[in-house]
């Protein structure tokens, strides 16, 4: 039975793990809007103030006031998120915190001063010059960036720790270096292929939503200008993703065999090693039953010849391997099918804008684009499902058990039962919020894209000072 479901476990250890899943798989939801969002407007508004483009300074501005919404929910989300570090895993916190500690105060100071440009770009519609204001939107992705890379960094470590000197028969660290810490083995590759991720999932999502007004028939300039910008821009980032998903495998493969064995349920270590899909592993007998099989296809991606070896879990004692395989393997087999789908939509797209200049109507590329940003997201979950439960059962890989690590206070079930109402009823006020500004905006389309009802621009005044200051 997996180590997480044994009597010798600290009863603390499932409601703990179950609670931090439950909010990391919410707040998710919120970050690659709030990291993508903002350059997806942004790249409206130069449209529509290059171009005098009224439509696209109506995309911008609504899109703006999403990503306002979405970035005020998730600091709610990330806030408890944080507490949760320190109340759930005193043993990480506690002992490991001035090692990797200092990207937390990084993110900090990165979330408050996107929270002051975030308001500062939605106030400044009909406030500012058309581009300063353009011009004082530009930081936020970037700040967005930083506030990515400072997570991004605290979780790589956890999984290539570095930085200190373990103390003796595991004790406390010593010479800590937090700068060695931050820039761990695995950043470049986690920090990459998140940041891909998120804008492939603002992206898909954002175009998703009038792919699905395309199919009820509003078939106008501002569904299809809706449309193209966020889809193009995840069209961009699809091939970049799937180059460095392939690399992070082959890293894995290298420096983490332990948990590359288990997203690909390798067994028994050795050369000619099959690629294996879906299927079940039975820890029982460390076999896999089901699934579809291609021969020497995981050597073969692994190290570019059938007859690179392969380490199997046949090697690793049963207590050191992830807490459930099939699991890692699952998750994996997803986020992979899903990339691998959204690619063919790219090329799809990509085929017949080369050939006819103009995106696919059929109805069914644009169920396949209503879609993707659903999809996306799956893949997002199950991304992270693979880089945190294919770590176990480490939380600081190779140095501290997540069960060492996990606290000792009784009533978690009772805090789990809290943030589970506490982020329903977020998720019930954000899909409300929005669908209010939908329908609103929708109002406001019967008219001629000015909005002249809505509270910032841009509106007849705005239209003038584009006119003004267009070159």
């Amino acid at each position: 039975m997996v180590d997480w479901l044994a009597a010798t476990e600290p009863a603390q250890l499932l409601p703990a793990r179950s609670q931090m899943a439950f909010t990391l798989m919410f707040h998710i939801i919120l970050v690659p809007l709030g990291v993508a969002l903002p350059a997806i407007m942004l790249i409206a508004e130069h449209r529509g103030l290059k171009r005098r483009d009224l439509v696209a300074l109506t995309l911008a501005r609504r899109w703006s006031h999403a990503a306002g919404l979405t970035f005020a929910v998730g600091a709610v989300s990330g806030t408890v998120l944080s507490f949760e570090m320190g109340l759930l895993w005193p043993g990480l916190t506690g002992k490991y915190g001035d090692v990797f500690g200092l990207p937390f105060a990084i993110e900090g100071i990165a979330f408050f001063l996107e929270a002051i440009l975030v308001a500062i770009y939605i106030y400044g519609w009909r406030r500012l010059k058309p581009w300063t204001h353009f011009k004082l939107g530009l930081p936020i992705p970037f700040v967005a960036m930083v506030g990515a890379f400072s997570i991004i960094s605290a979780n790589s470590w956890m999984n290539t720790p570095a930085g200190f000197t373990p103390g003796p028969n595991g004790g406390w660290p010593t010479n800590i270096d937090p700068i060695a810490a931050i820039f761990n083995k695995a950043l470049p590759y986690e920090f990459l292929h998140f940041i891909c991720a998120a804008y492939m999932a603002a992206g898909f999502t954002v175009a998703s939503v009038y792919a699905v007004g395309w199919l009820r028939g509003r078939r106008d300039r501002y569904h299809r200008l809706g449309f193209l910008i966020p889809f193009t821009v995840a069209a961009i980032i699809t091939p970049v993703q799937m180059v460095i998903g392939d690399l992070i495998a082959v890293w894995l493969f290298k420096e983490m065999p332990v948990k590359f064995a288990a997203m690909e349920v390798v067994t028994t270590s050795g050369t000619h090693q099959p690629e294996i899909f879906f299927g079940w592993y039975d820890e029982a007998t460390n076999t896999v039953s089901g699934g579809l099989s291609i021969p020497n296809l995981n050597s073969i991606l692994a190290g570019n010849s059938p007859d690179t070896y392969v380490q199997g879990l046949d090697t690793v004692a049963l207590a050191d391997r992830p807490s459930n395989v099939n699991i890692v393997h699952w998750a994996f087999d997803v986020m992979v099918g899903i990339g691998s789908l959204l690619m063919l939509l790219v090329l799809w797209f990509a085929w017949h804008w080369w050939r006819r200049r103009t995106m696919p109507q059929s109805k069914v590329f644009l169920w396949c684009a209503a879609a993707a940003g659903v999809l996306t997201y799956v893949a997002i979950e199950a991304g992270w499902i693979v880089t945190e439960v294919g770590r176990q059962p480490w939380i600081v890989y190779g140095f501290e058990r997540t069960s060492g690590a996990v606290t000792k206070a009784d009533g978690v079930w009772a805090t789990f039962a809290v943030v589970v109402v506490l982020y329903l009823l977020l998720a019930v006020g954000t899909i409300t919020v929005l669908r209010v500004m939908s329908r609103r905006w929708r109002r406001a389309d019967i008219g001629d894209f000015l909005d002249e009802t809505a509270p910032y621009g841009p509106r007849t005044e705005a239209a003038a000072d584009v006119e003004r200051s267009a070159p």
